[in-house]
């Protein structure tokens, strides 16, 4: 399965280079550019490099991302936007003049415009011939009865069970069946016997990180599993694999110790961060200025109150901070709903747009040039609630290791929540953001922001 996951992204990078190749040559013959049977080769490294880093951002060569969702759709074709932006950018900015790609930004333009459903639709046939050779696969847990129901609830609700058959089963010689199980369970033995004939094609095998209900000859035939190739992955590294969170059943007073969370508190890290965050933030305000002033204007016109709202929020290493954002809604006491609700009667009309577009977050540029928050990091989560969660969730506080964001991982990966299981759900992609910082997930937090942004998913 390695291997053809291998082949798979191998053949897509080589697809959108010959793409880009043809694409950009027929577009220059087709505009009087380039003499018909002249190639342009070395200036295409520009277009290309950019094209697979920000395809590389949203998983476009990973055989696992569905590319047929309306979701993948629209990030494809905001990579591919914003790799045009670069590739103008370099061309026409850095680049010293008699570079074959500055004679025509038109070409740069419709070459582009050509790739984006190109590129997606040969990701879909392979996704389609995935689809039909793969046929029906199962990833196989190793638990108790109570761990395999939860695993297979979790499963549900991120959406993992559509076309997939789950063989949830346990190691115990113990039936497994309970009154009113909501999933199927089975004995691994039965389902190990299918794997080892071939009669069921596992994608995965997922172990509850405890083996003391193993057998020897159980351990044993999952070591032979494992080196015959089959996929094997205790549960917490599953759900950071597949599902790119932490679960919070791992946490203890000194999981913060394990390795990986090094960088988020290097000093030269902190430093780099802190200069891009002012020189973006700086430019972001700049060209935000107009947006926030029409938005400060729809929002005083729309019923004379103030235009921005101001509230205590918890940053790093606790410090308390005040958040500024474009007011949604009405002027009311602080001791009613802690919670903002769908439909929450007291969101405005004007609220509405600027919370579904995310411009009432614009404001919080300023609290990045102050220090108080990162462009990208855990939410700023309002004081009271913070001593809430605190008291109900374990670990809660990790979140403080960084900054808090104006976006971040959680608030792409999860929808808007207004409970405490909702934060709970939000802690683990938080924790994993501040576990496995890179700045290509950086890169893949502002592309999957400005989908939320464009598509109003945002609240």
């Amino acid at each position: 399965m390695a291997k053809s996951n291998h082949l798979t992204a191998i053949s897509l990078l080589a697809l959108d280079t010959l793409a880009t190749f043809v694409v950009f040559n027929a577009t220059a013959w087709f505009r009087g550019v380039a003499s018909a049977g002249h190639w342009i080769v070395e200036p295409l490294v520009v277009p290309v490099a950019l094209i697979i880093f920000s395809i590389y951002l949203i998983e476009g060569y990973r055989t696992g991302t569905n590319f047929l969702g309306v979701d993948y759709t629209s990030q494809h074709a905001i990579a591919l936007a914003g790799a045009t932006l670069g590739t103008l950018l370099l061309t026409h900015a850095f680049i010293p003049s008699g570079f074959e790609l500055q004679s025509s930004r038109i070409v740069v333009i419709f070459s582009f415009v050509t790739l984006i459903p190109l590129s997606l639709s040969y990701r879909r046939l392979f996704h389609h011939r995935a689809l039909r050779t793969r046929g029906r696969r199962s990833i196989v847990f190793l638990g108790d009865r109570t761990s395999c129901l939860e695993f297979a609830d979790e499963c549900h609700r991120l959406g993992m069970d559509q076309g997939i058959v789950f063989s949830v089963v346990t190691g115990t010689s113990t039936p497994p069946f309970g009154p009113g199980d909501r999933h199927p369970l089975r004995l691994f033995g039965e389902v190990l016997e299918e794997i080892e004939t071939g009669a069921t094609a596992v994608e995965a095998i997922v172990l509850r990180e405890s083996a003391r209900e193993f057998s020897p000859e159980i351990s044993r035939r999952l070591v032979s599993l494992y080196f015959d190739g089959v996929p094997t992955y205790t549960l917490e590294l599953f759900h950071q694999v597949y599902w790119r969170k932490i679960p919070l059943y791992r946490l203890n007073q000194t999981w913060l110790f394990q390795e990986g969370f090094q960088i988020a508190r290097d000093p030269a890290f902190e430093r780099l961060k802190r200069a891009s965050d002012i020189a973006l933030a700086a430019v972001g305000l700049v060209l935000a200025a107009p947006l926030i002033a029409a938005g400060a204007l729809a929002v005083w016109l729309n019923d004379r109150g103030p235009v921005f709202f101001f509230q205590q929020r918890v940053g790093k290493n606790h410090a308390k901070f005040p958040l500024v954002k474009l007011r949604t809604m009405r002027v009311t006491p602080e001791d009613g709903d802690l919670y903002t609700r769908r439909d929450d009667p007291r969101i405005t009309r004007v609220g509405n747009f600027l919370r579904s577009t995310r411009l009432d977050e614009l404001p919080q540029l300023w609290n990045v040039l102050r220090g108080d928050m990162s462009l990208i990091g855990p939410r700023a989560e309002w004081d009271r609630l913070v001593e809430r969660y605190e008291r109900e969730i374990p670990c809660y506080y990790f979140r403080h290791l960084v900054k808090p964001g104006i976006t971040g991982w959680a608030q792409v990966s999860y929808p808007y929540g207004a409970s405490t299981e909702d934060t709970i759900r939000k802690l683990e992609y938080d924790l994993y953001y501040i576990r496995h910082f890179s700045f290509r997930l950086d890169a893949t937090i502002v592309l999957k922001t400005i989908h939320i942004m464009l598509f109003g998913k945002g609240r």
